[in-house]
């Protein structure tokens, strides 16, 4: 049986010892830090030579010019072709759910007019250029590529350039089929830090961009995290996270088996269950005890779950979204019987997962709203990814000549007051003149 913490809200050092769980240090060390610095400078300095230098050093292959970094489109519409049909109709219904869903974050320009005739608004635009990064190596996640390229595609970003990397050359067909069907205008097989200073800065292949999205390791969350300013970025993802509220009505296996979901991650994914129902504490931690050695990634959940697993035992449902709000995770699966009747009084989750049937793992995949969501407690005030995050919006004043003279007034008053007197005689003048 594998050893997961048992807290409850009655121990008198409760919040000390769920604070300690909680507790995630996001901030790469100083040797990650040079390193990537490194990365980027030389990246600025040398361009696609750098590039081609890295790709042969961290990926251990080496193209024969840097034009051969890039993927053209007929090689993702052939990996569109080669996969499995089941895998292509999997990936064509998740990306019309998740499509669906997107269409309806669009954000729309607005404008009105005042009794003097001066109009007020808001235009709303897409960014010109966005780049995804998607992770390679032993995983491949072609729902990421989902995730991430169609909203961009929805708000109508003028060009989604691609990055993924390719340890030994090797390209993963369901992740290119994925880039094929989201949209993905250009993609390169690049990675790491170098990709994310390629996209930031540009080189004479790799186009800059406006803003970067997408998942990575330690080097690229650091360098993400280096060239905002530069670019815009999604966030600084830690790991995955699932919090359980459950009113003990569920099946004890249905519950493990969610838990397991995130935990099977990597080692610092944390899962936590909240009960009012001790005994049923008690049942998820046997049915752990008994499913786990059935995991084909048994040693990493096990691990998740000695460090920073939690069965938590709470008085009632009210004490058990108080500490959800604490907690403020990632996934929430809400598994009671009404829902509906408390959702809104959760006030800090990425996502929230409603009744028995809701597994988190339907959001991973094709339920439909994002899965790229806020970790480490930053749900406090972030939100998910989506077609927002690939609009801008820009205000829109147009004064009228009465609306001038009105509004002159007010702004002479305040820049005088500031002692910007040249804000003051510009705003006069234009009163003057009305």
């Amino acid at each position: 049986m594998t050893d997961i913490k048992r807290l409850a809200t009655t121990d008198a050092d409760f919040q000390r010892q769920l604070d300690a769980l909680l507790a995630w240090d996001s901030v790469s060390d100083d040797r990650v830090q040079t390193t990537v610095a490194a990365i980027i400078r030389d990246i600025r300095a040398r361009g696609d030579a750098a590039l081609l230098e890295f790709t042969t050093r961290f990926d251990r292959w080496t193209p024969a010019t840097a034009a051969d970094l890039e993927l053209p489109r007929a090689r993702l519409e052939q990996a569109w072709h080669t996969i499995p049909a089941a895998q292509r109709d999997a990936l064509a219904l998740a990306a019309e759910r998740i499509r669906r869903y997107a269409e309806r974050q669009t954000l729309e320009s607005w404008s009105y007019r005042e009794a003097d005739g001066t109009l007020l608004g808001q235009q709303v635009t897409p960014l010109d250029r966005a780049g995804l990064y998607v992770p390679g190596g032993k995983a491949a996640y072609p729902s990421s590529v989902l995730m991430n390229a169609i909203p961009a595609k929805v708000a109508g970003v003028g060009e989604l350039v691609m990055v993924v990397p390719t340890p030994d050359g090797e390209l993963n067909a369901l992740v290119l089929a994925a880039a094929h069907i989201a949209g993905v205008d250009r993609a390169f097989a690049i990675g790491g830090a170098q990709a994310v200073a390629a996209l930031a800065y540009g080189t004479a292949t790799v186009p800059p961009v406006d803003k970067i999205v997408g998942p990575g390791n330690i080097y690229v969350a650091t360098a993400k995290r280096a060239v905002y300013g530069q670019v815009g970025i999604d966030m600084i993802a830690g790991p995955s996270e699932i919090l359980v509220i459950c009113d003990g009505a569920t099946d004890p296996d249905w519950i493990a088996m969610d838990l397991f979901s995130q935990a099977e991650h990597d080692e610092d994914a944390q899962a936590i269950l909240v009960s009012w129902d001790g005994d049923f504490l008690t049942q998820v931690a046997a049915s752990i005890a008994r499913l786990l050695p059935t995991l084909e990634r048994r040693a990493i959940a096990e691990v998740a779950l000695r460090e920073r697993g939690a069965l938590i035992q709470v008085r009632d449902l009210d004490e058990a979204l108080t500490v959800a709000n604490h907690i403020a995770p990632e996934h929430l699966e809400l598994s009671i019987a009404d829902p509906e009747a408390v959702v809104t009084r959760l006030r800090h989750a990425g996502a929230i997962f409603m009744g028995r049937y809701t597994a988190e793992a339907l959001g991973d995949y094709c339920a439909g709203p994002n899965h790229v969501l806020p970790t480490s407690r930053t749900a406090r005030f972030s939100s998910p990814l989506g077609v927002y995050d690939f609009q801008k919006r820009s205000s829109l004043i147009m004064a009228s000549s009465a609306g001038a003279a009105e509004l002159a007034k007010t702004a002479s008053v305040l820049a005088r007051g500031e002692g910007l007197t040249a804000h003051a005689r510009s705003a006069e003048y234009r009163g003057a003149g009305a």
